[in-house]
């Protein structure tokens, strides 16, 4: 759950802050309310800049995660929120651990095949926060 907020926190404010750069408005108050409700006031301007895919592609990934922490359904496909870190990967990280191999160890897999063990978890965090600024790994 504080995962799935602090997602969406990010990422509200990552967009607003291209808003508030690109048309030097005034930044709204750091609170998921007011940058949900900043974005939509400019969500004309957001959906004619290339970038606008993305916009929409991470707020469907925010929805998907909130859904799925408000009524996780262990038996519903996996959720896929982000594009792999390791460079030149096409495939999408999922959102929930899975057990691999005899041991039941737990680790986040790509689609294209790329998996992360539980001690390397937060380095994937920081790799993936690292994606969504746009600086390199």
């Amino acid at each position: 759950m504080l995962d799935a907020r602090y997602n969406l926190l990010a990422t509200l404010e990552s967009w607003s802050e291209i808003v508030v750069e690109q048309l030097g408005v005034t930044a709204p108050a750091r609170s998921v309310p007011q940058l949900a409700r900043f974005l939509t006031q400019h969500l004309p301007w957001l959906a004619a800049q290339p970038p606008a895919a993305d916009f929409a592609g991470e707020v469907e990934g925010l929805v998907a995660e909130l859904r799925s922490t408000i009524d996780p359904d262990p038996h519903a496909l996996q959720t896929l929120i982000r594009q792999c870190v390791v460079d030149n990967c096409a495939g999408t990280i999922s959102a929930s651990p899975r057990n691999t191999g005899a041991s039941k160890s737990r680790s986040i897999a790509c689609s294209a095949g790329h998996s992360w063990e539980m001690h390397e978890w937060l380095t994937l965090r920081q790799l993936m926060e690292q994606q969504r600024k746009g600086v390199p790994a």
